[in-house]
């Protein structure tokens, strides 16, 4: 990558302009290097991929570093299958990042937290969390020292070795900052750094038994990895006075800046880890990949991209607040990706047989048809045209509305890639008056690109021939929210906000029989229908399940970056 950076930081975001004006002024005497800190009790989703995107993009900029640590610094909710999942979901979006752990640092933070008690900025506590909250204050009345805030230096290194040793219960004690109780920042009111838990860690087992609160371990993890900027959403901006507090009673070089931008938020979708626990746990989805979902396995299984997440990121750029971004145009991303790269296939979702009564009933004759609409490369494929055929029930009407172009009684219409046809006759369900049948016949001097020009249509069908369909179910996917349930609340009543028809299931799709054995990471566009990928879930050898990655309709409309 070219060193030459400074055109572009000029007119770009402002964490870009911020950075360069720091390696303009050599603050840092290192390269710049920003890190992801995900905690390792869930799993990412596409906010979490724009916070990922932001820090390396940034760095890959000022040709930099990018690490990926885990803060694995709370035994009761972290597991490895989560550090192995955010790993894979890192991998897929196409990044190599150093990965490190904040349990490893474990006893440098450790001997942080002494220092701090030597300088007389940390002491032992023991009231308990009630307590606590009651002495912390409001927003408008201060708070009131702890008792335990005066001890000696002495017997706080006493109490916090006999903490690490593990001689007291758990919340019988905790290691708190002393800083000021009367702040306005609540963060700054004696914050707990360290607390009691005897519980084994997925990597470190039973080794310790007291753990640093985030916001000790954070910026000291940051100094040690040689951090630069530590980049991350609007929510910890409250938090950056404890996190430049630490660093500067640490009397660490060159320490790191914390710097926020804004989270990212988008209709119809959930993007709160703690609200996805509770749609997961609450049986309301289907599990943490479904494609209703936008964790990142969610979006993979749905058949999304990485390409198309990335160029999504890249539009929205660096966000200063908070916000909510329109569904449509991550869907637009989705499908700008997909139009050039899938592979065509005809599908019927809602099938309304047609027999062409001019065909021999033994008669099947095989059309080449383009794989894509306007890239040969991509080559033909051969579909089977014969006596029995399905369309959808939508595209025929007895008695048609105005402007219906599609197949009426008397009307003509071209079969996608084969002939026109023309229907002559209805057959109808004697009992309800369904129409069962449509009898028509073709002109065989229309073949599809044989250069016939005697008359045009205005309608071309999709189609699919009945003895040699691949019987299928699809599943259509909406936003997962109501339109009105953008606001989530801390105590939400999940039924009456979720979308009824976010999951719609087609059980008697049928497919061309070019799709009989599809590719597990292939993506198709079923013409007309949109775009389409193989259920990594749910289909089966005998039994394939599409999932709609995409329509083919676009509502959004680029009206500028944020």
């Amino acid at each position: 990558m070219s060193n030459d950076y400074s055109k572009e930081a000029e007119t770009t975001d402002f964490l870009t302009r911020m950075i360069k004006e720091d390696v303009e002024n050599n603050v840092y005497h290192r390269p710049v290097a920003t890190r992801f800190p995900p905690e390792p009790n869930g799993y990412l989703h596409i906010g979490s991929a724009y916070a990922i995107h932001i820090n390396h993009a940034i760095a890959s900029r000022f040709n930099g570093t990018f690490n990926l640590r885990f803060d694995d610094t709370n035994p009761l909710k972290e597991d490895m299958k989560y550090v192995d999942a955010i790993r894979e979901d890192i991998e897929w979006l196409g990044l190599k990042p150093g990965v490190y752990f904040g349990s490893d640092y474990a006893h440098q933070i450790a001997e942080a937290a002494r220092k701090l008690i030597i300088k007389g900025k940390a002491y032992v506590c023991d009231l308990t969390p009630e307590q606590m909250t009651e002495y912390r204050g409001t927003l408008t009345e201060a708070g009131m020292n702890s008792p335990f805030r005066e001890r000696s230096i002495e017997e706080n290194v006493s109490l916090f070795e006999q903490m690490l040793a593990g001689v007291f219960r758990a919340s019988a004690k905790v290691l708190r900052a002393k800083i000021d109780m009367s702040s306005p920042n609540m963060n700054l009111r004696d914050p707990v750094l360290y607390r009691i838990i005897h519980a084994e860690h997925y990597r470190t087992g039973t080794t310790w038994c007291v753990y640093p609160m985030y916001d000790l371990a954070h910026p000291i993890q940051d100094w040690i990895e040689g951090i630069t900027h530590s980049l991350c959403s609007a929510e910890f901006k409250e938090h950056r006075p404890l996190y430049e507090w630490v660093l500067a009673e640490l009397e660490v070089t060159e320490p790191p800046k914390q710097r926020e931008f804004g989270r990212l938020n988008i209709s119809g979708y959930v993007t709160s880890k703690r609200y996805l626990r509770e749609l997961v746990e609450g049986g309301f989805v289907d599990g943490w990949d479904d494609p209703r979902l936008p964790t990142l396995k969610g979006l993979r299984r749905r058949g999304v991209t990485p390409e198309g997440i990335r160029h999504f990121l890249d539009e929205l750029g660096v966000i200063r607040g908070n916000s909510m971004v329109d569904s449509a145009m991550l869907d637009h991303f989705i499908r700008q990706d997909l139009k050039d790269r899938c592979r065509n296939a005809m599908a019927v979702m809602n099938p309304l047989k047609v027999i062409i009564t001019n065909v021999p009933e033994d008669c099947t004759e095989m059309l080449s048809i383009p794989n894509h609409e306007h890239d040969e490369a991509l080559g033909m494929r051969e579909v089977p045209f014969s006596r029995e055929l399905y369309i959808e029930r939508e595209d025929f009407m007895e008695e048609p509305d105005p402007g219906f172009h599609r197949l009426s009684p008397g009307k003509e219409v071209r079969l996608k890639g084969a002939y026109f046809i023309k229907c002559e006759h209805v057959v109808k369900d004697p009992a309800t008056g369904d129409i069962t049948e449509i009898h028509c016949t073709y002109d065989p001097l229309t073949k599809s690109f044989s250069g016939f020009k005697g008359r045009k249509v205005k309608s071309t069908l999709h189609w699919v021939s009945a003895k040699h369909g691949i019987p299928a179910e699809l599943h259509l996917y909406d936003t997962l929210l109501k339109e009105s349930a953008e606001l989530l609340e801390s105590d939400n009543n999940w039924g009456d906000l979720l979308n009824p028809d976010s999951l719609i299931r087609i059980k008697d799709a049928i497919l061309e029989p070019s799709m009989k054995e599809p590719a597990m990471n292939q993506t198709y566009q079923f013409i007309r229908h949109g775009y389409f990928c193989l259920d990594s879930k749910h289909a089966t050898e005998h039994r394939p399940v599409f999932n709609r990655i995409v329509s083919l309709k676009d509502s959004w409309k680029k009206t500028g970056k944020n």
